[in-house]
């Protein structure tokens, strides 16, 4: 193996491949403030004490004060009064101490300290007698080549691990979180109490990390030691997967970035801070909002709308969401259906308020209702005619369908709440008497479920009267008026409006 002909210096060579800067300068994005850098030049080198070994258990502490003083000397800026904030040394945030003006860049890392996938993929590929470009393929011929960025990004992440002391990044990862919640750190009794998307979700999560465990035999810059030590795969897999940047202004369309400090940003459904990349690759955060003192400073990590993916990927709720999708799983996913508004961020639950998306009502009107009427020549034009209105937006004669079916749509909607109401009880009697310390993640994942029984049970308290009206009235015709607040024409739903957007690729991962 190449592995056994490489020496500590020729590796601290590689690690150090982007950080030969001779003078870092953050650039302006158009018609944001900016402030002047201090210029440095030479190699990156670590001047803090640290240990010789990072430990990766969920209990080790974070060194984020060697991860602050090794940013300040090789060229992190950050306007005064940003701050990293904990309460508990385990879990961080960024902070402002004074008011800042929208618009305002407060923090910028040189391109010589991202590490970027596109330039990561260089450099291992430089120094393997062919092994990295083995596991690459390996890994597209088995479904994952979207994955293949982080990847790269992985085998860094083990690669610096390895190299402890003499990896210049030493205080980057000693500040990267231990103790993870999402997905893949989860216990198999812990899939056991998941919901079914967010278990689909989890799952996905999971077999991205099994991908990375098969391919990775063939890399030929890894020891065996690290390839078969589990503990340090997920470790560098979760850093990977809940820290790097995609999809960012000045980013490429493959790559991804892991950016020491800025990746301190927490999650918010409303936003105080965006970052870009420069043509340099130099990376750089700025204000979206006035933002007073002692406030948080937020990035999105995703949709809003869809905290259970939220969940998997990055092992939090996200309690600000607005909405989540309404669980109907059991609709086939026609090209019919999907042109109806069959997609989870649009299929949505509010949960402060139990309103339904419009996409709800339209889809189980015409994936549920009208193919349980059974065929016949009636029901079959009066399904032709809504399809045709939803795609004409001829919403006159949609709301007029809706209006004649509208007591058998509230019964679809009503059953499925009371089932999905009956698993989520089940599922939690079945964490009952479990230790959380075998299971830290079960607390978690109970609030997931609690958050979204409160969504359910919204959404029932407003549909069972309407079902009860139904009833009493002898089920026949509608419930008389117009459309009322159930599903109005601008696509809003219950009183609400608009449709939201969602990403799988979500901005910043």
């Amino acid at each position: 193996m190449i592995f056994s002909r490489l020496v500590a210096s020729s590796l601290a060579a590689a690690s150090s491949l982007f950080l030969d800067a001779a003078a870092f300068a953050p650039v302006a994005k158009s018609a944001i403030s900016t402030y002047s850098s201090t210029a440095l030049s030479g190699p990156l080198r670590r001047n803090t004490a640290l240990p010789a070994f990072i430990a990766t258990s969920d209990d080790a502490p974070r060194n984020v004060q060697s991860l602050e003083e090794w940013c300040t000397q090789y060229g992190v800026q950050k306007i005064d009064g940003i701050q990293l904030y904990t309460e508990d040394g385990l879990d961080y945030q960024m902070i402002t101490t004074a008011d800042i003006p929208a618009g305002t860049t407060i923090l910028y890392v040189p391109g010589e300290m991202v590490l970027s996938s596109d330039r990561v993929a260089q450099e291992l590929n430089s120094i393997s007698d062919g092994g990295v470009d083995a596991a690459v393929q390996q890994l597209g011929r088995i479904g994952g080549a979207s994955s293949i960025p982080k990847f790269y990004l992985f085998l860094k992440m083990l690669m610096e691990y390895e190299m402890q002391e003499n990896s210049s990044f030493l205080p980057y990862l000693d500040a990267m979180p231990r103790l993870y919640y999402c997905a893949v750190s989860m216990t198999d009794f812990c899939y056991e109490c998941l919901p079914p998307l967010v278990f689909n979700l989890s799952r996905t999560e999971r077999v991205k990390f099994d991908n990375f465990l098969q391919v990775i035999k063939k890399v030929d810059i890894i020891s065996d030691y690290i390839k078969n030590n589990q503990e340090v795969l997920k470790w560098a897999f979760n850093s990977v997967y809940t820290r790097t940047y995609c999809h960012k202004d000045g980013q490429s369309a493959d790559d991804v970035a892991l950016v020491p400090y800025a990746d301190m940003f927490n999650h918010a459904a409303q936003t105080e801070v965006e970052v870009y990349f420069d043509a340099d690759g130099n990376c750089m955060a700025y204000t979206l909002v006035d933002v007073p003192a002692n406030s948080p400073l937020r990035i999105s990590y995703g949709d809003p709308t869809n905290p259970s993916f939220i969940f998997a990927r990055y092992g939090f709720l996200d309690e600000s969401s607005p909405a989540g999708f309404c669980k109907m799983m059991d609709i086939p996913k026609t090209e019919d259906n999907v042109n109806m508004g069959m997609d989870p961020p649009k299929m949505l639950f509010y949960h402060d308020t139990g309103d339904i998306s419009q996409e709800v009502l339209d889809v189980v009107l015409y994936a549920k209702v009208l193919t349980k009427q059974g065929y016949s020549q009636e029901t079959g034009e009066v399904r032709r005619q809504f399809y045709e209105a939803h795609m004409n937006g001829d919403e006159a004669t949609k709301a007029q369908i809706h209006e004649q079916y509208r007591p058998q749509v509230m019964k679809e909607i009503l059953n499925h709440c009371n089932t999905f109401l009956k698993s989520l009880e089940a599922l939690e009697k079945k964490s009952e008497g479990k230790s959380f310390d075998q299971h830290p993640r079960l607390p978690v994942i109970l609030q997931h479920n609690e958050w979204v029984k409160q969504t359910f049970l919204k959404v029932k308290s407003n549909v069972e009267p309407l079902v009860q009206q139904y009833e009493a009235a002898g089920g026949g015709g509608g419930f008389g008026g117009g459309g009322g607040n159930w599903g109005s024409n601008d696509g809003g739903g219950w009183d609400q409006g608009g449709e939201e957007q969602y990403y799988y690729e979500e901005g910043y991962q």
